[in-house]
């Protein structure tokens, strides 16, 4: 009798061991899924938004979503440090980070270094 009593209550704390690693395992997947999901949001650097307004550069929302979606495409790919040729605009972006770092028009391109990729977004 006593040997049941022991294993009762072994099999009830291993149950209640599992119930404490499943909501464990919740909060984990909740703050991973929301890490993810405001990671896939498009960052402007200080310096970026300086030369945006030095150059009369604006962007609405359907420009931040492509640039968004030429991020993701770059990421999946592998790339880190990107050129991001977006109608007349030239973007660097640093892909790990999803910020742009800086923007100019495609007429002052010239020589573009430290770059492992380079996406042309229509």
């Amino acid at each position: 009798m006593d040997i049941r009593i022991q294993n009762n209550y072994q099999i009830r704390n291993e149950s209640e061991k599992q119930k404490n690693n499943d909501i464990r395992n919740s909060q984990f997947k909740d703050i991973l899924n929301e890490t993810i999901a405001s990671k896939k949001e498009v960052n402007i650097s200080n310096h970026a938004l300086q030369r945006m307004n030095e150059r009369g550069i604006k962007l609405n929302i359907k420009d931040i979503e492509n640039i968004n979606q030429a991020m993701d495409k770059l990421e999946e790919k592998g790339a880190k440090e990107s050129l991001i040729l977006y109608k007349d605009l030239a973007f660097i972006a640093s892909i790990t980070n999803r910020t742009i770092i800086t923007s100019m028009n495609n007429s002052e391109i010239s020589i573009i270094t430290n770059i492992d990729s380079t996406m042309v977004v229509k």
